[in-house]
């Protein structure tokens, strides 16, 4: 059986399809579609800890799909702005988890990611995958995995 590790970056996945659907994400709808006939060594979600009810509410459910929570506090700027990237940590656990399984799935558009991407599949000989908002996946991204799978209605909460 085709041995699997998933990372998703909430926020981008949060942001991108609120902006372009209007909708909230379906993490079980994504999980059963992306798990089917696969071992799931890892699952990691990436978010930024507000500390709030709701936010709580969502993190055990991601939890009792399957996804171990890592997260980061909020940080908001004088400026207004707030901070919580997780480039740098979901780069490390990419580049630690490839050498265990056969396939990387990684929910993101961001481009930054392209190069981790490319770099897994070079140095670990592993299968990439994203997810995205085709209008909001960076190019380079989608150009750096073996496989694209849009963010569509059957992935959107209804």
């Amino acid at each position: 059986m085709e041995k699997v590790a998933i990372f998703v970056d909430v926020q981008n996945i949060y942001y991108t399809t609120r902006q372009h659907f209007q909708k909230h994400f379906n993490y079980k709808a994504f999980w059963t579609q992306a798990t089917a006939n696969r071992e799931v060594v890892k699952a990691f979600a990436y978010a930024i800890d507000k500390g709030d009810v709701k936010q709580r509410g969502f993190q055990n459910t991601l939890k009792n799909i399957g996804f171990q929570i890592k997260l980061k506090p909020y940080i908001q700027r004088k400026d207004g702005s707030a901070k919580g990237d997780w480039d740098v940590g979901i780069t490390l656990d990419v580049i630690e988890m490839a050498e265990k399984v056969d396939t990387i799935i990684l929910l993101s558009g961001d481009g930054d990611f392209d190069l981790l991407l490319q770099k897994a599949r070079q140095v670990y000989s592993v299968k990439t995958e994203v997810y995205g908002v085709t209008a909001l996946t960076a190019p380079s991204l989608i150009n750096s995995a073996d496989l694209f799978t849009p963010i569509n209605e059957i992935l959107l909460m209804k």
